[in-house]
């Protein structure tokens, strides 16, 4: 049976459970468990890191913990009893772990590395706690490590800031939010600014020194230089070296290394060096012979000096090499080191045997102490300590120390009857008072033990010899009485014996006679002369003899004769026990002379600090005992002399003795009496203020007033203690008076003079001191009210002194600090006074910093939810005096700008901070009695409006992300909790004040807008936090979004009639509100908009308004990046906005306006779809195709949908921005074409708007144009920008503005010479499909056409498709997708290449224009592409493959034409028909026919550089031919069963007859252009293709064509074919008088890629992958699979790989130019290898062009099915100036339109006799007007649409770019349909390229046929329009690209493309279908 627990409540897993059992539950290893029941050795229970899981499982797999459990019963929560640091540890870590992980994902390696080693570190200290054997500092060591690191990781990491006490972290709840925020500002501080060290520490490492001869031993000394003080400032460190150079004593550290202690931070400064002298032990002269003299001297060998200015950077100097140097005269030695550091070069130089010194170096930072912990491994080793010279910066007490410092300054020596100099050494001992010597009180240094005796070193032949050594001898205070040092002279011989000679000495007592010790200074000793051979160890012989010059014994001759020679030393006593200040022996023996008393009393305040604090208990003894001795006659005098040592503690080298007094004043003051006098003068002093014109003394008397009652409180409770409390009553009436003489003088204003200010501030600064001692006598309520009554005594004139009013702030702010203020009775007498005060600065806002934390203090005391009666009426209080003005305070201080310094910026949050903290601990503390009484306290309602409007101000203040810094997420709860409590109570107030008659619109306004930023606070987003933080918060607080939306719908539905008022101000607000994806927070707020909807129905008859600010917030919300996928999946199905609450769908199709409802639902959804793809995509870093397709789609949206101009306008910039940024120039500059059509060329006043200033409507379309034409130029697309050039010059001719007409000119100029000077790409074109529901909207199964980029292939697209799609899968044919991909859940992508058909054929088939023109209009304005897939029908014939190939030809149709204003559009429309093998075959021969005329025609005019090319397309056909390439189609359609079976084929059949008699007089005629220019060497090839020609003849039965020649169509008698450019010559056809129609060559499909063997069997091969499964993509042309159909291709022609895929003009022009040169080298490339660019052209020559024409309508098209007849027929006679063009023009110009990019000028020409030749084509009445007199306009390079060019789609190749719709350039290969290119020879596979279905002149017109005409015309919008063409109705061109036409004939040339206006003049014939030409198949193109 299952049983409660009672204990067993909480536990980790120590054993994964996979709870296999019946309701087991699964658990892995260290989950935390709670357990609810226990069974039989089962627990049931949940693990913590899912709750709502519950299970069973085994007990013994869980290791139980110790929990505390609260809420017992159904909802209890169990907190562990653990030490709150492991809780934290545990959780932190669960929570790093998922995160280090994502830092692995996002490959922030450093990062990574770095928190694994803190992990793993704070799992070590974790095990350490839980064993539990630290000791206790042990253990606050590792929890303040610990602690460091998880601060460290969290901020890393970005996590909160976590809120410590003493390591622990502390629970907002119970603590004040005053002190929370503290908490949180010290952690924040204590992370911003590292704390600079006071103290400083060098550690010294001698290492080496490294010279080349040394053969010595030396000595090493180190020591601190101040060279601006010329003085040392530490002792010395001394280490001896071997003759080697290495210490000697290697295993003792001690004895190398030394830590320079005790350095304050001004002594880290550039004027501090380290020097180092080094002496050397062995022979006078360093290069004597080593047995001249066995006795060893200390020679002066060199010096070496650092800057400490070096060290400062940090880091360790570890090999540091210093130079040393010598003087260059030994007796400079003394200076050396200051010679170096001021570079006197002349006095010094370096070493002879230059040697260096080894050392290292570094400096350390912190007290002892902590270097002693962090440097453990320095000291265990053994360091030595050098001090500083003399006591630290700060003496602490009960140091001891007794050292005195003697200095060998410098000697004066007579030579003593010798010739020269002597070499003198002076000896040291010190002598006791019975003349031993004592041992071992000599230091040299630290690092070398104490000697008994000192040597100096020796200067050579030196009589005046200079040491400067320094010695300490650390001497016992017990030895010093009666000691003295004797000094020994000696000369130092340097002959053999080397003896040293005493030739006298000197010597100085260490204490005179009055127990002073030896002064500190310099002294000059006198030298005694004395015998070789005299014994100094009898001491009575000479201590009676003067030691010093300044001292003789009356008029002692010996003395005056010694006085020649003297001896200098300096002394400098470092002692804690000896004095060497008579005045203060004399204070301290005062008994013995007590006449002295007054003078010694007096000179007390000369004596040094020092020397007082050393000997201050024996002082303040003295001064107690000279008071009980006679208190009317030293009281005074005492009085001051106590005040003097008091205010001496005050100085910051002496504050550490203050504990000294405060142990004297407890432990052993013993002045039982002195109370009595210290107050009478006190107050004598106290009375005096007033008058006294000299405050400075008394000032110092109330500096020293808490020592002062320390000593009155401590004697009297002597006294009491001593008597039993005699005379309370009499010492209160002291005291009491006392203090009346305070509050007179306090209350006293200081006229005139600042003295008496100055005296009172001093008091005030002081006196909250006293309270503690009071304290001790007095009770609390007593001690509360002399303080109140003083404090109240303050004089509140405020103009008085500004320092004075800080000082009473900061007496105040002690108070509150103080002992006294933290019992609750003396709390409730002070409180009023305090908040007196506060309230008067802060009402003048002074002071604030203080006011702050005062107020800080003061709440810190209260604590949460303390209900106690004395904390209630202190919040009463506080509430009346302060809620008013704290709310004001902050409102100014937020309101003002902060300060630009960053100190000041700190300070001016800490003052904002606090007080926002004091507000929030003041609301938090307040009930309801409180609320209930503050609303009541208003006497008017304007009152309380104020007070409501004032703190809903404060409130969405504190709301601001910028109040607390951004890791204070603890913070940030804490004050929404206290501010929606205090709202919830406000709200009340506001339903009962301000509804009905008395509704005031302002505030509730100020509150809806308080409530709704409230809950779109970041720190309340739940759904961003980690799930423990979100477990955390929900258990603490819930959700305050919900609470709070709860009452905003509470707050609307009070406001009845009312809400007409917030319709639609509020709209956007709430929405913003159900933008957040909590459902119960929606289901509250969705209703809301129903009854908005509702109210504004009635009060206008619709809701226009609703509807307009919803639109325009839901943009605005999801730029800002709101909204989540939950909320768009909400939206999809109409929920989130309308959603479940019930379904605001449901509610509104109940209502009358439910039409109206429905479709604003509507609109908004599709518009929420867009806005949340829109989102998407903008989070993306690079702009990609989904940016500028998503941008795209909204902006059509907004124009098409809603209508809303200033939206459209803003996503035109937008996407023109993103244009820029992906460099796609032309289609920015369609982009910003799209504003440019909004304005007029008028004046009208324009507002300021994005980044437009203010100007006139002109100005900007001016502006607009030039950025357009900037954008064209930089994209290439200058024809476009031509035309703006004459719309803006026009405008500038109007207005007179030659100087801007001559630049637009002249720029005009530039781009027609750009476009014949520079080469342009040509883009590829790929269509892609997007299908599966995982798609963006925009996307989602629709296909589009996109340009390419430059050099981009198919692969490369493919890629780039992929990569931005990752999860998208590539489709692996090119057949249309069924229902089951359109709907799963996936993403597909379909991708091939497709070919443009230029809508318009005249530009293009017209001869003599140069390709740089014509490469434009193949590839621009492109409604319609192409794609052709080759498949075969019934069985395959192996024999003849022909019979049976069938072509599937898929045109598409696009919504805009490309480029525009995106590098996609969506495909409008599809059609797919089959061409049938007949057509396929014509196709193929007319293209091949084509082909050889435009390379005849350019051999012929000599465009050509050379003739192969010619030679290659000749050799093709002739060789195919006669092995059995055209012969294949008689076989296949020429026989009699094919004739029979086909009966409807007549017509087509007999084409194929012609097309092939016309390829062999093509031929004919080739062949003989081709023998007038072959060259020599290939003669042999030329007479091999005439006898092969010869015998294809035959084959088909022809015989001559001689009557033919003389007409042929490539025979130009004048050599030009421009005389007849578009003459129709009768000659062609076999009869010489036929002219046979021919479709467009624009309407062909490119052949550069055809298989020149495409009639062998090779060739049928159908390609089915269509992505790239072959083996090799240059052999296989993988995504448009399509048949060899060349007709005149053979086996033998050249390699599949040769020429597979090169431009037309690269491979069948002769005649390039030198910068195509590359071309015709790169011709043979495979598809990859090929470059393609400005370098490597792909043009087609003019005279392919040409040629076409000279032939005639022959060369014409037959039949287009996707034409209308009069599209097909193309007029003979283009005059340009036809009888008709002056009307047509009028019509156009009169529409406004601009049609076309102008052209190169031309001269007029005559019509040709051949132009008036009847034609034999069906259809010549049915030709368009298009081809006719319309002809001389324009058409507009940014409007025409022709049916007919063809790219060369691409291999698959290419590089990766990212973007769907990248709208950068591309590069391509395409030509015209006509140019038959000499690539037919070498493609290998068939590729298909969709063409339209044939249709036969016998059978009926298919319906779109007649309908294409119409199609054409809807068109209409510009390429660069945003509207979805959706209506079949023409739209006029944009105002801004039309040119006006005057009726007479213009100035310039007509243009080559043709009129789009004459598609609407002749649209009944155009849609009439008329009759019809014979249809032709089309050709099959490949990619």
């Amino acid at each position: 049976m299952w049983i409660p627990t009672e204990h067993e409540k909480y536990g980790v897993v120590i054993a994964s459970f996979r709870g296999t059992v019946p309701y087991g539950l699964s658990l892995e290893i260290g989950d935390t468990v709670q357990i609810l029941e226990k069974c039989d050795g089962w627990y049931r229970g949940f693990a913590l890191k899912n709750p709502n899981i519950k299970g069973i499982f085994p007990s013994s797999y869980v290791h139980l913990k110790n929990a505390c459990v609260k809420n017992k019963g159904q909802f209890e929560m169990v907190i562990p009893t653990e030490d709150s640091v492991i809780t934290e540890m545990t959780s932190t870590l669960r929570d790093w772990g998922t995160m280090w992980k994502q830092l692995y994902v996002r490959n922030e390696g450093d990062l990574f590395h770095r928190l694994w080693h803190i992990m793993n570190e704070i799992l070590d200290l974790r095990r350490q706690v839980l064993v539990g054997h630290l000791t206790h500092d042990r253990m606050k060591d590792v929890k303040r490590h610990i602690t460091a690191r998880l601060d460290w990781g969290n901020e890393q990491l970005g996590l909160d800031l976590v809120p410590r006490k003493e390591y622990a972290m502390v629970d907002p709840e119970d603590i004040s939010i005053t002190e929370l925020y503290r908490l949180m500002e010290h952690r924040h501080r204590k992370k911003d600014t590292p704390v600079q060290a006071s103290s400083h520490h060098l550690f010294v490492q001698m290492k080496s020194l490294m010279c080349s001869n040394l053969g010595e031993e030396l000595e090493v000394i180190f020591s601190l230089f101040d060279s601006k003080e010329n003085r040392p400032i530490s002792e010395r460190f001394f280490l001896r070296l071997n003759r080697n150079g290495l210490p000697k004593a290697p295993d003792k550290p001690e004895r190398h290394c030394s830590l320079f202690v005790d350095l304050g931070s001004s002594e880290l400064r550039k004027d501090i060096y380290i020097t180092v002298h080094i002496i050397r032990i062995g022979r006078m002269g360093a290069g004597e012979k080593k047995n001249a003299c066995s006795v060893q001297y200390r020679r002066p060998f060199g010096c070496a000096v650092l800057s400490i200015a070096d060290l400062l950077t940090g880091e360790t100097k570890d090999d540091l090499i210093l130079k040393v140097y010598m003087c260059n005269t030994e007796s400079e030695w003394y200076q050396i080191h200051e010679n170096i550091i001021k570079k006197l070069n002349a006095r010094y130089n370096l070493t002879g045997s230059n040697a260096g010194l080894a050392v290292s170096l570094q400096l350390l930072h912190g007290d002892i102490e902590q270097i002693r912990r962090e440097y453990s491994s320095v000291f265990s080793h053994g360091v030595s300590i050098t001090r500083k010279l003399g006591f630290s910066n700060i003496i602490m007490p009960g140091e001891m120390r007794n050292d005195l410092y003697i200095t060998i300054e410098r000697g004066e020596f007579e030579k003593g009857g010798k010739s020269v100099a002597r070499n003198v050494e002076v000896t040291m001992f010190i002598v006791d008072s019975s003349g031993q010597a004592l041992k071992d009180f000599i230091s040299f240094g630290s690092g070398e033990p104490p000697a008994s005796e000192y040597h100096s070193f020796v200067l050579y032949h030196n009589n005046s010899p200079r040491w400067s050594e320094l010695l300490k001898l650390p001497i016992p205070v017990d030895k010093f009485r009666g000691a003295h040092i004797r000094f020994e002279f000696r000369h130092c011989s340097t002959k053999e014996k080397g003896e040293k000679k005493l030739f006298g000495f000197s010597f100085v007592p260490l204490m005179q006679e009055d127990g002073r010790t030896l002064p500190d200074g310099t002294h000059e000793l006198i030298v005694h002369k004395c015998e070789e051979n005299t014994n100094l160890q009898d001491t009575t012989r000479y201590l009676k003899l003067p030691f010093s010059k300044g001292i003789f014994l009356g008029n002692n001759n010996q003395a005056m004769k010694a006085t020649k020679e003297s001896f200098c030393i300096t002394s400098f006593l470092c002692s804690t026990k000896l004095t060497q200040n008579g005045d203060m022996l004399d204070l301290l023996k005062w008994r013995t002379h007590p006449d002295k008393i007054t003078g010694c009393l007096s000179k007390l305040k000369e004596i040094d600090g020092s020397e007082i604090v050393k000997f201050l208990q024996d002082t303040l003894d003295t001064l107690f005992g000279i008071l009980d001795e006679n208190s009317q006659k030293y009281g005074s005098k005492v009085f001051d002399s106590l005040v003097h040592i008091i205010n001496l503690l005050q100085d910051s080298k002496f504050h550490h003795f203050k504990p000294v007094m405060d142990t004297y004043i407890e432990s052993h003051f013993a002045g039982a009496l002195a109370y009595r006098d210290l107050i009478k003068v006190l107050k004598w002093y106290v009375d005096r203020i007033t008058e006294a014109e000299r405050q400075e003394h008394i000032q110092e008397v109330l500096k020293a007033q808490e020592y002062i009652f320390k000593y009155i409180v401590q004697s009297r409770r002597l006294f009491s203690l001593a008597t039993g409390g005699q005379n309370e009553e009499e010492f209160r009436c002291c005291i009491q008076e006392l203090l009346m003489s305070v509050r007179f003088f306090l209350s006293q204003e200081s006229k005139g003079s600042g003295a008496l200010s100055q005296s009172q501030a001093v008091f005030l600064s002081s006196f909250p001191a006293v309270y503690s001692e009071l304290l001790k006598l007095f009770d609390v309520r007593e001690v509360a009210n002399l303080v109140q009554d003083t404090l109240g005594s303050l004089p509140t004139i405020l103009h008085v002194d500004d320092s004075l009013q800080a000082i009473k702030l900061q007496c105040i702010g002690k108070t509150v600090e103080s002992q006294l203020y933290t019992n609750p009775d003396s709390r409730y007498i002070l409180l009023p006074v305090v908040l007196h005060h506060l309230h008067i600065h802060l009402q003048e806002q002074k002071d604030l910093i203080m006011c702050a934390r005062i107020l800080s203090n003061v709440f810190c005391l209260i604590k949460k939810n303390s209900s106690e009666k004395s904390v209630l009426e202190e919040i009463d209080v506080i509430v009346t005096s302060l809620l008013d003005i704290l709310l004001r305070t902050i409102l100014e201080i937020t309101s003002r700008p902060q300060p630009s310094s960053s100190a000041m910026r700190f300070q001016f949050q800490d003052v904002t901070g606090e007080f926002v903290a004091c507000l929030l601990s003041l609301l938090r503390q307040m009930t309801d009695r409180h609320y209930q009484q503050l609303l009541d306290s208003f006497n008017t309602k304007e009152e309380l409006r104020d007070f409501l409007l004032q703190i809903f101000t404060v409130f969405r203040i504190l709301i601001r992300p910028e109040m607390f810094p951004k890791d204070w997420t603890v913070m940030r709860l804490v004050a929404n909790n206290v501010i929606i409590t205090t709202v919830l109570y406000l709200s009340d107030a506001l339903r009962k004040n301000f509804l009905n008659e008395n509704f005031d619109y302002k505030i509730w306004d100020s509150y809806f807008y308080l409530a709704v930023i409230f809950i779109n606070q970041l720190c309340l987003q739940l759904e961003m936090f980690t799930p423990s933080k979100k477990k955390k918060v929900l258990e603490k607080y819930g959700d305050m979004r919900v609470t709070m939306g709860c009452e905003i719908f509470s707050m609307w539905q009070n406001l009845g009639e009312h809400k007409l008022h917030f319709i639609p101000a509020l709209i956007g607000p709430f929405l913003e509100v159900t933008l957040i994806p909590q459902q119960d927070l929606r289901n509250v707020m969705i209703p809301i908009f129903h009854d908005m909807m509702d109210w504004e129905q009635r009060r206008s008859g619709n809701f226009k308004q609703v509807e307009a600010k919803l639109i325009d917030k839901l943009d605005s919300l999801m730029s800002e990046g709101k909204g989540d996928e939950t909320y768009r999946e909400l939206f999809n199905s109409i929920i989130p906005l309308f959603g479940p609450y019930p379904s605001l769908l449901k509610k509104i199709e109940r209502e009358t306006w439910r039409e109206s409802g429905v479709s604003l639902i509507a609109t908004v959804t599709r518009l929420m779809e867009r806005l949340l793809d829109y989102r998407d995509c903008m989070k993306m870093g690079e702009v990609d195709g989904k940016k500028i397709g998503c941008t795209v789609s909204l902006l059509n949206f907004y124009k098409t949908e809603l209508n809303k101009e200033e939206m459209y306008i803003r996503y035109i910039h937008k996407l023109y921005d993103l244009h820029l940024k992906a460099q796609n120039f032309t289609e920015a500059a369609y982009t910003l074409l799209l504003y440019d059509e909004l304005l007029e060329w008028s004046d009208r006043p324009l507002r300021e708007f994005l980044t437009y200033p203010m100007q006139t409507e002109w100005q900007r379309k001016e502006h607009l144009h030039l950025t357009i034409i900037q954008n064209f130029d930089r994209g290439k697309c200058w024809e476009n920008g031509i035309i703006l050039c004459r719309k803006i010059a026009e405008q500038y001719e109007s207005y007179y503005d030659y100087r801007n007409l001559s630049k637009m000119r002249m720029m005009e100029a530039s781009l027609y010479d750009k476009i014949m000077d520079q080469q342009r790409l040509e883009p590829e074109f790929f269509r892609v499909g997007f299908y599966g529901k995982k798609f963006p909207f925009f996307l989602r199964n629709k296909e589009f056409v996109c340009r390419g980029h430059d050099y981009e292939r198919l692969e490369a697209f493919q890629q780039r498709m992929l990569n931005e799609f990752p999860h998208a899968i590539a489709m692996q044919h090119a057949n249309q997708p069924d229902e089951t991909i359109f709907q799963a859940e996936a993403q597909y992508l379909q991708i091939y290449a497709v070919t443009p058909i230029p809508e318009s054929q005249e530009v293009l088939q017209r001869e003599g224009v140069p390709d740089n023109i014509k490469s434009f209009y193949k590839v621009n304005h492109i409604w319609k592409f192409r794609y052709d897939r080759p498949f075969h029908k019934g069985t395959k014939d192996k024999e003849n493959e022909f019979k049976s190939l069938w072509v599937e030809r898929t045109s598409l149709y696009l919504v805009q034409s490309l480029p525009g204003i995106s590098r996609w559009f969506e495909v409008e429309k599809r059609e797919v028909v089959e061409m049938s093998p007949l057509e396929n075959a014509i196709e193929v021969l007319e293209n091949k026919n084509q082909q050889l005329k435009t390379l005849i025609s350019q051999c012929q005019t000599r465009q050509m550089q050379n003739i192969n090319p010619l030679t290659m397309c000749l050799n093709g056909v002739i060789d195919a031919a006669v092995n059995g390439g055209v012969s294949r189609y008689q076989e296949a359609f020429f026989v009699k069963e094919y004739i029979l079976s086909h009966p409807e084929d007549g017509e087509k059949i007999a084409r194929l007859r012609e097309l092939m008699l016309e390829q062999a007089q093509i031929l004919e005629f080739g062949l003989a252009v081709h023998e007038k220019f072959v060259p020599q060497d290939m003669r042999p090839l030329h007479k091999k293709l005439v006898d092969q020609f010869f015998v294809m003849k035959s084959s088909l039965g022809i015989q001559e064509f001689s009557a033919c020649m003389q007409a042929s169509p490539v025979h130009f008698p004048n050599g030009s074919p421009r005389v007849c450019r578009n003459s129709a010559p009768a000659s062609v056809s076999p009869d010489g008088t036929r002219v046979i129609p021919r479709r467009s060559p624009l309407s062909y499909p490119a052949v550069n890629r055809y298989s020149s063997s495409s009639l062998s069997s090779q060739a049928s091969a159908e390609v089915s992958n269509i992505t790239g499964q072959s083996e090799s993509s240059d052999e296989v042309f993988n995504m448009q699979p399509s048949p060899s159909t060349s007709s005149l291709s053979s086996t033998h022609s050249a390699s599949p790989n040769v020429t597979s895929s090169a431009p037309s003009s690269a491979r069948a022009s002769p005649l390039l130019s030198d910068k195509h040169k590359h071309s015709r080298e790169n011709s043979c490339l495979s598809p990859r290898e090929r470059p393609c660019s400005a370098i490597y052209p792909t043009p087609v020559e003019p005279s392919q062009r040409m040629l076409f024409n000279h032939i005639g309508d022959g060369a014409l098209p037959r039949s287009d099915p996707n034409l209308s007849a009069p599209e097909k027929a193309v007029n003979p006679t283009p005059s340009s100036w036809s009888l008709d063009s002056g009307k047509e023009a009028k019509n156009m110009s009169d529409s406004g339109k601009l049609i076309s990019p102008p052209v190169p000028p031309r001269p007029t020409q005559t019509a040709s006799p051949a132009r008036h030749t009847t034609s034999i084509s069906p259809s010549p009445a049915g030709r368009s007007p298009l081809k006719g007199s319309v002809q001389s306009f324009t058409p507009s390079p940014v409007e025409y649409h022709s049916p007919g060019l063809i790219s060369n789609s691409p291999v698959l190749s290419g590089s990766y770019s990212s973007g769907i719709s990248s709208l950068s350039r591309c590069s391509t290969s395409e030509t015209s349909g006509f140019e038959n290119q000499v690539n037919e020879q070498s493609a290998p596979v068939p590729v298909p390229v969709p063409l339209p279905v044939p249709v036969p002149v016998p059978m009926p017109v298919p319906t779109y046929a007649g309908e294409e005409p119409v199609r054409k015309e809807s068109k209409t919008p510009p390429p660069y329009s945003v509207y979805e063409r959706t209506l079949r109705r023409p739209v006029p061109l944009p105002h801004s690209l039309s040119i006006p036409v005057t009726p007479e004939p213009p100035a310039l040339p007509p243009k080559p493309l043709a009129a789009r206006s004459s598609h609407l003049e002749n649209g009944a014939r155009r849609t009439d279908p008329g009759p019809r030409p014979r249809p032709l198949p089309r050709k099959v193109s490949q990619l």
